[in-house]
């Protein structure tokens, strides 16, 4: 996890701003100000990750402040100025982000914090596997999975959600591609351009969604409805 927190003078960007870091599963929100003097003294006696900080407040000049920094976090800057983009990137800024905000925008300028941060690289993050289990990156953490006991695979952008039974999903940086070369083709399959099932796990199937409870229904989607069509064919009495 990154630690995180967020500085803006006006509170419905603040909110906003506080909102996307909650939702982002690799940033953990520490703190929120609404200007850079009362950021200080936090700044200083916390370990601290990442800021996303407003430019424009009246207190002090967002680029100014960083300026003012002898360890600075690094920053992802916010601003309803175009003007000042060439002067964040003089501070090393990671992105600069122009308001309003979409959460797309946000998230790709913390994926490129996440990968400045940790220097992750999505190759790296399967670190073994065999018939029986992977062992994955997911943070500073290192995950055995039994293969046995992964239900699905579900896509998040760049990420993977491994959701496995009677445990917490696991979130690792790594395509759908890599994956499926780990994984064994007789026990997974790619039935969604978002999701991997395994086929052991399948109960009930519904007009072509597969549904693993009450409130997970994953689709088949056309391109792959004729690979799990014969799947159902070749094992079950329909």
């Amino acid at each position: 996890m990154i630690n995180c927190i967020a500085i803006d003078d006006e509170p419905l960007a603040l909110r906003q701003m506080v909102s996307y870091i909650n939702k982002t599963p690799f940033l953990n929100l520490i703190g929120e100000f609404d200007s850079a003097l009362a950021a200080l003294d936090f700044i200083k006696n916390n370990d601290l990750c990442l800021m996303f900080l407003d430019i424009n407040m009246p207190d002090m000049n967002g680029i100014d402040f960083v300026r003012t920094l002898k360890i600075a976090p690094k920053v992802i800057f916010t601003t309803a100025y175009s003007e000042y983009a060439v002067d964040g990137f003089k501070v090393d800024a990671i992105d600069y982000l122009l308001k309003p905000i979409s959460y797309a925008d946000f998230l790709k300028a913390a994926e490129k914090a996440r990968e400045r941060i940790h220097g992750i690289n999505s190759e790296s993050n399967l670190l073994k596997s065999n018939d029986q289990y992977l062992f994955i990156k997911s943070d500073y953490k290192i995950f055995r999975i039994n293969l046995a006991e992964i239900k699905y695979i579900e896509a998040q952008r760049e990420y993977l959600n491994i959701y496995i039974e009677n445990q917490k999903p696991v979130l690792t940086l790594m395509s759908m591609k890599k994956m499926e070369k780990f994984l064994p083709s007789e026990q997974f399959m790619r039935i969604h351009r978002s999701y991997i099932v395994n086929l052991d796990k399948i109960n009930v199937i519904e007009r072509f969604r597969i549904i693993f409870d009450d409130s997970v229904y994953i689709p088949v989607g056309e391109k792959y409805k004729a690979e799990f069509q014969k799947f159902l064919d070749d094992n079950f009495l329909l």
